[in-house]
């Protein structure tokens, strides 16, 4: 693009408002202003001098402070909507069957349909994370767009400029010292300055006085950390990087760790302890006898050898044994395994009698293990029991063929073909808990029930977060630009002796004038400096006048 020159014969970027050499005025706007914007010191921001191209276009969009603060109050919306209803990581159910029914029954049909638009885990949903990631594109536009040519325009500051700069100035001063040698006057200003702890550059017969110019670049390390705090957050997606995950485990069950390649975990015993003080008045009311004390896993943690197969459970060695107890969970690696849940006596086995309806007379025992049914149960050479059908969860019959609602032993049902010396054809019975049917009509023997074994099972939880370093390093860098941006400031005074041996001055400061104009007031009667005045006060007076004159 085209350079604009300046009378100086300096070359300016297009869009820049003043001279980076001299500080004339280059544009309209900056020529008829009476104080000058100096808010990035008049260098050329790219999105307001570029507006051809797709890129431009995309550019300007993302580097808008009207489309970053909107993105940051869509984010805010949406985040706060999973706060309405609990995620799905603080609920004790894992199974996708199990969580819509959960927030139904707890909610309702509001709780339902949270559920069904995804809203019970937002903070893991792709169109939050692509909200985050335009929040993220929005502000690191915005910091190039604005904060690297600021930074090039206070790195190449000019110690002499010209006297429409100092003039445009929020304070100037002009006019003879009021006692003394002024020969000796940029002298005395730059020891008094220097006292008061400002970094002081001279050429010629001019002098700038500058301190606080790193606190212009707080609000871009403001930037910097909320970029690597949303990159933190998007970094869940990442596999590996962020699990969450639930698993039940039973008591004698090893299973694989979701999330957790080549790892088992073993559950020896479950363990629940419970108060021996009764129960109080409110917990009486509420309908609670006894309150747990402790209940714990006693688990063993197994790792694949390198030559092992993926997924089976063999060739493992023991990483880890440990007694998982609420806020105490087994650490291994970044992960952590809490006990969040537990589930007591879960049907693991059920033993039946095969008996003559008749006489009563037992030919033998059949044990079903639930976990592990076998397909036939061989009592002796005429006598066997062969599994049809085994329903873990019966929920009923649809179209004469029942059904299971989950594969969890909740209220087994089977279909056993029972073959005897008596029926060497064998007969069919579906034997349900208390509800027994014989499609082939009246059976000679039956399948009695004789009793159940039982076994506890523990709901855990596999959490590992990576991105906790990095969400925390972001929120400490941007608090670090929080402090430098709201506790220090940009202070400039430009002193100039003219070759009448008058003085001008301007001085300008991006906040707190109370505090510059206290270190103007300490420099002036130090080196008799003439008197400044402050335009924006003039200007409200003018305005007063103006408005009383018309009244």
């Amino acid at each position: 693009m085209e350079k604009i020159i300046c009378v100086c014969g300096h070359e300016n970027p297009v869009g820049t408002k003043l001279c980076g050499k001299c500080g004339r005025p280059l544009t309209e706007e900056a020529k008829m202003s009476k104080i000058v914007d100096m808010k990035y010191d008049g260098a050329a921001i790219r999105s307001k001098t570029r507006n051809k191209s797709i890129v431009d276009k995309i550019w300007n969009f993302f580097s808008s402070v009207k489309v970053g603060i909107s993105l940051i109050i869509i984010n805010l919306i949406a985040a706060s909507i999973g706060t309405i209803f609990p995620q799905e990581f603080y609920i004790s159910v894992s199974t996708e069957p199990e969580k819509a029914a959960y927030y139904e029954k707890t909610y309702g049909s509001l709780g339902k349909l949270y559920y069904e638009l995804g809203l019970s885990d937002v903070y893991s949903s792709w169109w939050f994370q692509i909200l985050v990631g335009m929040l993220a594109i929005s502000i690191i536009v915005a910091s190039i767009d604005r904060g690297i040519p600021l930074h090039r325009s206070l790195k190449n500051q000019r110690v002499k400029r010209h006297e429409s700069f100092m003039k445009r100035q929020r304070i100037i001063g002009e006019g003879s010292i009021t006692e003394g040698d002024s020969s000796n006057t940029l002298n005395l200003v730059e020891e008094k300055m220097k006292k008061l702890r400002y970094k002081v550059r001279r050429d010629g017969n001019a002098l700038l006085a500058e301190r606080g110019r790193f606190s212009r670049y707080g609000p871009y390390i403001n930037h910097v950390g909320l970029i690597i705090f949303l990159a933190a957050v998007m970094l869940r997606l990442v596999p590996g990087f962020y699990v969450d995950e639930s698993m039940w485990v039973r008591e004698g069950e090893m299973r694989a760790v979701p999330g957790m390649e080549g790892y088992f975990i073993e559950n020896e015993k479950f363990i629940l302890e419970m108060h021996d003080n009764q129960a109080t008045e409110n917990q009486e009311l509420q309908g609670v006898n006894v309150v747990a004390k402790n209940y714990q896993t006693n688990a063993k943690l197994y790792k694949q050898t390198d030559d092992a197969v993926p997924g089976k459970d063999d060739d493992l060695e023991l990483v880890k044994e440990y007694s998982i107890r609420v806020n105490h969970p087994l650490q291994h690696n970044g992960y952590s395994f809490y006990q969040m849940d537990f589930r007591l006596n879960e049907i693991k086995a059920m033993n039946f009698e095969l008996t003559n309806k008749e006489t009563g007379e037992s030919l033998g025992a059949v044990s079903v293990d639930l976990t592990n049914p076998q397909n036939e149960y061989v009592i002796d050479d005429q006598t066997k029991v062969q599994l049809l059908g085994y329903y873990p969860d019966f929920s009923g019959f649809e179209n004469g063929e029942p059904q299971t609602k989950t594969p969890t032993p909740n209220n087994p049902a089977f279909i056993f073909k029972m073959t005897t010396p008596e029926k060497p054809e064998g007969e069919v019975s579906f034997v349900a808990i208390q509800q027994t049917i014989e499609p082939n009509g009246d059976n000679a023997y039956k399948m009695a029930f004789n009793s159940v074994e039982t076994r506890n099972m523990s709901g855990l939880t596999v959490h590992k977060d990576s991105s906790i370093p990095f969400l925390a390093i972001g929120g400490a860098i941007f608090m670090i630009g929080v402090a430098i941006g709201s506790y220090w400031n940009h202070r400039r005074l430009w002193v100039e002796q003219l070759e009448d041996g008058s003085i001008r001055l301007a001085a300008h400061t991006n906040k707190n004038w109370f505090g510059i104009k206290k270190d103007i007031d300490a420099v002036t009667e130090f080196a008799h400096l003439p008197k400044y005045i402050d335009q924006s006060e003039n200007d409200d007076a003018e305005k007063e006048k103006e408005g009383d004159s018309t009244l």
